[in-house]
């Protein structure tokens, strides 16, 4: 029997523990089972372009330990994929494509963006098999993703530094975290660093309530305040910063930062506090992946290649607990996994007293 050839691609944002799940599934498959992998380079943009290379066992050396992708990636989408001044489906060709490097399955590790280009190449004949990567830690049906425990070591680490500066200089600090529209991160490593204030996408907060609360720190003795503000987070009302409806969904740029730089501002004016921001950005997806980034990616990674010796079609490999499960693609794709209200996080938050930016009960 000819063995089995499998392609490997990483695409949408970096997260750390990418190279151990490509060094996983590629040395499962070839040490364990004889098949052939192929690497695809940056994402469906490479497997549309045909830029692919043949991974060897000595390709996968030493890249356990290492932040990014050898792979490179790309947030490109098959069927809107940009090409010169046009966008082009060009599902056909990653199709022809898939064909003529003769591959029997392709491995897609990616987060929400990637797993719906799953389902469409699913839905085209080909046969896709993910892995769950995202430092927001939200698609569905997964305990957890490649990636999220290095974000939030590197955003705990982060808030931690900053209480020494707010507290030398009696200041609140808002430092806004990434998570695009999944509160995970943000409310993960406010508890873990003692953050007085948590603001996440899942409760709309109110700057009064909010101001408030820093204002009864203050009078307490606490001279400083750290405020965890989740990128998408926003208040009840623009108007509760100054904005206007219009303002609130002005570009790029605004959605994912001006939000926050007036509630830094508006807090400042409402408790007479100077009032600093920080914006983590990108630094949050680099450098070492942690250990529990590295045995996770390793564990879905050949849980992957045996999904692919077993003959399973459009399945992603979950976390479960200790274990993995395979659950359907369609059962992913266009789904996210936000933060519950009555999850243990929020519960800890509230019996601790940390402000959520809106009354618990």
């Amino acid at each position: 029997m000819t063995p089995r050839r499998i392609g490997i691609l990483t695409a949408g944002g970096d997260s750390p523990g990418l190279n151990a799940a490509i060094r996983a599934v590629g040395k499962s498959a070839i040490g364990r089972y004889g098949m052939r992998v192929v690497g695809i380079r940056d994402g469906f943009r490479g497997l549309v372009e045909n830029r692919v290379e043949e991974l060897e066992s000595e390709a996968l050396a030493g890249i356990l330990t290492r932040g990014g992708t050898i792979l490179g990636t790309s947030r490109d989408k098959p069927h809107k994929l940009r090409v010169g001044d046009q966008t082009i489906d060009m599902t056909a060709r990653v199709c022809e494509n898939y064909a003529n490097l003769h591959l029997d399955a392709l491995v897609c590790l990616g987060g929400g963006g990637t797993h719906s280009s799953a389902q469409r190449l699913l839905d085209a004949g080909l046969n896709i098999i993910t892995l769950p990567k995202t430092i927001d830690n939200d698609i569905a049906h997964t305990d957890t993703t490649i990636g999220f425990d290095t974000a939030l070591s590197i955003a705990t680490e982060a808030i931690d530094r900053l209480h020494s500066t707010a507290h030398s200089h009696h200041r609140i600090i808002v430092v806004q975290i990434m998570g695009h529209n999944a509160g995970w991160l943000t409310l993960g490593a406010g508890l873990a660093s003692g953050a007085d204030v948590v603001l996440i996408p899942e409760l709309p907060y109110d700057v009064e309530y909010v101001a408030e609360s820093i204002r009864q720190r203050s009078m307490g003795g606490h001279g400083f305040s750290i405020v965890a503000v989740a990128e998408r987070a926003k208040p009840q009302s623009p108007a509760d910063l100054g904005l206007t409806d219009e303002a609130s969904t002005g570009g790029l740029a605004f959605e994912f930062a001006g939000p926050t730089l007036a509630l830094t501002h508006r807090l400042e004016s409402l408790t007479r506090l100077e009032a600093r921001l920080t914006i983590l950005g990108h630094v949050q997806r680099g450098g070492t992946p942690t250990a529990t980034d590295r045995t996770l990616a390793t564990r879905l990674g050949t849980a992957g290649a045996d999904a692919v010796a077993d003959g399973a079609r459009g399945v992603m490999v979950a976390a479960r607990g200790e274990s993995t499960a395979l659950v359907d693609v369609a059962a992913v794709a266009g789904q996210r996994k936000t933060v519950p209200l009555d999850h243990p996080w929020i519960l800890a938050a509230r019996d601790t007293g940390l402000c959520l930016g809106v009354p618990l009960d």
